[in-house]
Formats: structure tokens, C-alpha cells, sequence
């Protein structure tokens, strides 16, 4: 089947009627003239008149007829594509040379809430918002002038009052003399993309539980504040703060609690630092605030700093609200000056934190500032845990015990410490190296090796009348308790040195036995229970909510802690909590031993309030086996 195009249709049709009218045109010849010459009979052949006339009425009639209908199906789809453009979902609004509203769509009017009727005539400030001056709207109409086009963002105001961001696009119509007719506006409600990206900058720098800058944050307005100080010549400052036993409190009361603690810190330390200054979040429980133009005068800086340093320390040891709970902590502050440009931001962070990390290890609480020599003590630290790797290999470990006494002053066991031999520094304390052990996972061989030396001693105490019931003690680590096969380990031992459980006595700090504290009461169930190993608490009163869940754990005695024996002869309060502590201990069927005697007052009062086991300097220091088991002949029991 042929296909017949709409051109060659024309063409067929102009050629049909040029032989029409070809033939009507000799049909009225003849007839008027009845005889004609041959030569004129044959320019009336209707072949030859339609050759003639097909391009006359072609070019003359048909060709302009039919190019007036295709301008005007043109000109009519064009109509039809413009009003449709019109109808998009972007806002349009024609305006006139003095930008007065001559027509708007449908998404004009959704955009702004106002009706085509309620604009027409009026000037497009209408909509102005009020946030941009006249020196914006200056720009606006340069653009214009200059390229006949402005694109960007503004905010408007709708009809209901509500301001609101939109990406614009306006657009001079100029007529043949390039004369401004019309401006047509283009633009899109941007609020819900403007929201998003402040969404996703938020997210980038900023933390989310309490809103603060994040360290990434910090760094960037760090580097700003030290090219600042290098122009100004005005000293800034750096000041770290590491939340005081905030993983107790975490950890007994829940991630919940500790989140609530963490806001209202948050909220205290934008209470009292200026709004030109930075409040950062960069860890669990740390935070940095960031000083700017503090002083030209060094000595002035150091001044100024350590007052808003002190003010810091104070607001954050005033009572916190937790819910139903009310609760205290308190912060470790380290303070680091800067004044040259060149400075790195990640050493003056590191400077910071060595000084929190000092305040922190000088009984926390506390305010310090960056002493270079910490960088010493950081190598020397450095240099003392590879040595412990050495004094591990080398045998330089040594337990001491210290004596454990009943109320007559008869021995009922000791408490193994170790001691490290160093062959250069001498005698190094536990103080010293267990931090830089937990710091390096080296506590655990430590732990170990104590454990064991402990099991040794026990086992031959065992095989001596005099002393095979005394109970030795051990320190049990939070890392060394939470490994999973450690029940396995003590049940292990035990079974090597052929020793009664009960008489090794296991003791755990508050931090441990209250982090995670289901698998760890399943852990001292196995213990006690099933092991028979004897379970004590240690350093007892100084954590969070010990009474709450003190009936949770399968206990056998409570230490109290030597921080409250020291004072009690002098402090009412520090008495009151011994007695309570003492008190709340035999109401839960608990034996209670003190720590931390050394004179003949703390002994008579722990004995009025019924204390009946205690361990201090009244009795003996800590000292090695040899000397203990002397001093074991001395007492009455032993020597009976």
C-alpha cells in the first residue's frame, strides 16, 4: 500500500482542478466562439491549459492559502504549549514595566495563598518578606538592566504571614526597540530543600544529642581563631572537660539517665560562655570550649582563663536532676593558652586533654594548665610500659599482704598487692604502673600473674595448721572480670593448687560489678555459688546508687572505703555514712570490713557503730611474705 503525504495530496489537488478549470475555461471559448484558428484551438487543449494554469494557481492561490493556515495551526500550538508551560508546578507571575502583577498561575497562588484577583494591579512588594535591605533588591535590578535576567534566592512573604525561601528566576521581555514590556517571574518554594540541607549540615557538625558543635566543627572554628589571634596578637585559649566518674552513673542508672546528664551539662557551659565563643561536644563525656580575644597580656589571658575555668568547675558540681533522681558530678579541666597562627590544631587539642587527663589524676575535680613537662611524663609513661612488658617476662613482679584483723586483733587473712622491682627505679607502686597496665591491656597478664602467685601462697598456707583458714584477697580489674572465660580461669586455678574456694576472696569495685549488670550477677552467682569463691565489694560508698542495687548482687562482705574512715573522727558527715553504710550491711546479712585504720579513735568508733574486720596502718603496712608470716608468729592466735 502507497502512502500519500499531505504535500503530495496538495499537489494532486492543485493539478485536478488546473484540468478542471482548464476544460471550463474551452467549454466557454467554443461556445462564444464558434470557429477558431488551429493554432488557437491548440493553446485551448485542456493538456496544455492545465500545464498553464497549474502553476498560476499554485503559487498565486493555493500556496498563500494553504502557508495562512499553517501560521495559524502554528501560532495555535504555540497557544497551547505556552498555556500549558503557564500551568506548571513552578510559581509564574507576569509583571508589568513597573512590576505591577498583570497575571499569575495556579502554583502562584498555592505558593503564596493570594487568589489571581487579589494581585492583579498591585506591585509585586506584596510579597517582600522584610529580611532583605534595599542594597539586595539594588542587585536584583542591575542584573536586569545589564543582562535581562537575575536568578538566585530570596524569601517572601505569604498571604497567611508565614516568611519562606524560594529560588527565582526573573526574565526582562523586551519589543523591537528593546524596550522592557514585561518581567516574568519563575520560582519554587525551596523550604523543604532548605530544610534538608540543614538537616544534613547539622548532622555533619553538629552533635546530636545535645545540639553542640562536633569536633569536626571545632577544628574548623580552631583554625579560624588561630589565624585570628596571629592578626590580632590577642591570646585565646583551650579548655577540655572530662566528666568526672560519669561511666558509674552511666552505667547504674542507664544510657537514658546519662543522656539527660549530658544535656543539661551541655545547657550549663552555654549559660556561661559568651555567645562569640564555642562549646564542643567531641566525646562520650567530653567537651572543649574554645576562648577567643581574651587578652594581649599573657599573664592577663592566664588569669582571665582560669577564672572562667573555676566558674565552669563550680556550676558543674550543682546538683543534677535525673528524672525522679537527683545526682552529682563534677568535671577534670585542663587549660591550653595559643597565641601564634602557626600552631596546629591537633596538638593544641592534645595539650588540652594532657592537661584534663593531669587534673583528672590529681584526684579529679579539678582545674590544671599545660605544663610541657607533661610531655615528659607521657614519654616516661611510654618508657614504663615497655618496661612492664620486660618485669613480666623477667619475673620483677612481687605480691605484699597486708594483715586483715577481727575485732580481738586476731589475723583472718590479708590483702595481696603487687609490687614492682623495677632494676632501676627500685620499688615502683601500683599507683604508678596499673593505669598505664589498664591503658595497654598489659592489666591482664598482670591480673593474671596475681591471680595465680595469690593461688600459690594460699596452697601453702593450706598445708600449716596455724595458718590454713586465712582468707587472702585479691583485686579483681574491670577488664580482668569482664573477659568471658573468666570463671573458667579462677575454677582453673583452684583445681591446680588443690585450694578451698572460700578461701580466696575476690575483690570488685563498684564500676564492675555494675557494668552489665545481669551477665555480671550470672558471673557471681558462678563464683560464689557454684565455685565457692569468697565475694567482696570494694572501696564501697564512692560510686552511684550502691543501696538500690546492692540487694542485685551475690555478695559475702562490703569494704568500706578508706577516704571515709580517714575523716570520721572529724567530719559528722563521713561518720554518718560509716554508720549507715555499717548498718544497711548487717540488715542485707553482709560482713563489713574497714579500710584505711590507722589510730586507735577510727578503730573505737568502727567498733561502736559494729564494724568487726579491719586493715590498715594501725596494724601493718603491706610487706613481703617473708615479714608477714613473722609478724603472724607475734599474734596470739597464731602463736597459740
Amino acid at each position: 500500500m502507497v502512502m500519500v503525504t499531505g504535500s503530495a495530496k496538495k499537489l494532486i489537488f492543485v493539478l485536478i482542478g488546473s484540468i478542471f478549470i482548464g476544460e471550463l475555461l474551452i467549454h466557454v471559448a467554443l461556445s462564444t466562439l464558434p470557429t477558431l484558428p488551429n493554432w488557437i484551438e491548440s493553446l485551448l487543449d485542456p493538456t496544455f491549459l492545465s500545464i498553464f494554469c497549474f502553476p498560476l494557481l499554485y503559487f498565486y492561490v493555493f500556496l498563500p492559502m494553504a502557508s495562512h493556515i499553517s501560521e495559524q495551526n502554528q501560532t495555535e500550538i504555540q497557544l497551547r504549549v505556552a498555556a500549558a508551560a503557564f500551568e506548571t508546578h513552578d510559581g509564574i507571575m507576569v509583571m508589568d514595566s513597573n512590576f505591577s502583577i498583570m497575571r499569575v498561575n495556579r502554583a502562584f497562588e498555592q505558593i503564596t495563598g493570594y487568589s489571581e484577583a487579589e494581585v492583579i494591579g498591585k506591585n509585586q512588594r506584596i510579597l517582600q518578606s522584610g529580611l532583605h535591605d534595599q542594597a539586595f533588591y539594588e542587585v536584583i535590578w542591575k542584573e536586569l538592566l545589564s543582562k535581562g535576567i537575575w536568578n538566585g534566592e530570596l524569601w517572601d512573604r505569604s498571604k497567611c504571614g508565614d516568611i519562606y525561601p524560594k529560588q527565582c528566576t526573573i526574565t526582562a521581555v523586551r519589543n523591537d526597540k528593546g524596550e522592557t514590556t514585561q518581567y516574568v517571574a519563575v520560582f519554587t518554594n525551596i523550604a523543604e530543600r532548605k530544610k534538608a540541607e540543614n538537616e544534613i549540615y547539622n548532622l555533619a557538625f553538629y552533635d546530636v544529642l545535645t545540639g553542640l558543635p562536633n569536633r569536626r566543627l571545632l577544628l574548623d572554628r580552631l583554625d579560624v581563631a588561630l589565624s585570628a589571634s596571629g592578626r590580632t596578637r590577642q591570646y585565646g585559649a583551650l579548655l577540655f572537660l572530662d566528666l568526672d566518674n560519669f561511666k558509674t552513673l552511666n552505667d547504674t542508672l542507664g544510657n537514658e539517665y546519662g543522656d539527660i546528664l549530658l544535656i543539661e551539662v551541655a545547657s550549663r557551659l552555654k549559660f556561661i560562655i559568651k555567645e562569640a565563643d564555642t562549646v564542643a561536644r567531641v566525646g562520650g563525656d567530653e567537651f572543649v570550649v574554645l576562648l577567643e580575644n581574651i587578652s594581649s597580656s599573657l599573664e592577663d589571658a592566664s588569669q582571665k582563663v582560669e577564672q572562667i575555668a573555676e566558674k565552669i568547675r563550680v556550676i558543674l558540681t550543682e546538683p543534677y536532676r535525673l528524672n525522679e533522681n537527683i545526682r552529682h558530678t563534677s568535671a577534670s579541666i585542663g587549660l591550653c593558652l595559643f597565641y601564634d597562627h602557626n600552631e596546629l590544631v591537633d596538638d593544641l587539642l592534645m595539650r588540652a586533654d594532657m592537661a584534663s587527663y593531669q587534673a583528672k589524676s590529681t584526684g579529679r575535680n579539678k582545674v590544671c594548665f599545660y605544663d610541657p613537662q607533661l610531655h615528659q611524663i607521657l614519654g616516661s609513661q611510654a618508657e614504663l610500659e615497655s618496661d612492664l612488658r620486660a618485669a613480666l617476662r623477667e619475673g620483677q613482679l612481687e605480691l605484699y599482704y597486708q594483715i586483715q584483723l577481727d575485732q580481738y586483733k586476731n589475723p583472718i587473712g590479708a590483702e595481696a598487692l603487687v609490687r614492682w622491682i623495677h632494676p632501676k627505679l627500685g620499688m615502683v607502686f601500683p599507683v604508678d604502673f596499673i593505669p598505664i597496665a589498664e591503658e595497654s591491656s598489659l592489666i591482664l597478664e598482670v591480673g593474671h600473674w596475681v591471680l595465680n602467685a595469690a593461688c600459690q601462697q594460699i596452697a601453702k598456707w593450706s598445708k600449716v595448721d596455724q595458718t590454713c583458714n586465712l582468707v587472702l584477697a585479691v583485686n579483681i580489674s574491670a577488664q580482668q572480670f569482664m573477659q568471658p572465660d573468666f570463671v573458667e580461669k579462677i575454677a582453673s586455678l583452684l583445681q591446680k593448687y588443690s585450694i578451698k574456694a572460700s578461701r580466696l576472696k575476690l575483690e570488685l569495685t563498684e564500676s564492675v560489678v555494675l557494668d552489665e549488670l545481669e551477665s555480671v550477677v550470672t558471673k557471681m552467682h558462678s563464683l560464689r555459688d557454684v565455685l565457692g569463691v569468697t565475694l567482696s565489694l570494694d572501696d564501697f560508698g564512692t560510686g552511684y546508687s550502691s543501696l538500690s542495687y546492692l540487694k542485685l548482687l551475690p555478695l559475702d562482705q562490703i569494704k568500706i572505703d578508706q577516704s571515709f574512715v580517714r575523716d570520721m573522727t572529724t567530719n559528722t558527715s563521713d561518720a554518718k555514712m560509716v554508720k549507715n553504710i555499717i548498718k544497711m550491711a548487717h540488715n542485707f546479712g553482709l560482713n563489713v570490713i574497714a579500710e584505711g585504720v590507722d589510730n586507735e579513735a577510727q578503730l573505737s568508733l568502727l567498733k561502736k557503730y559494729g564494724c568487726l574486720s579491719y586493715q590498715g596502718y594501725l596494724f601493718s603496712r603491706p610487706i613481703p611474705i617473708e615479714k608477714f608470716e613473722l609478724f603472724l608468729l607475734k599474734s596470739p592466735l597464731i602463736s597459740a
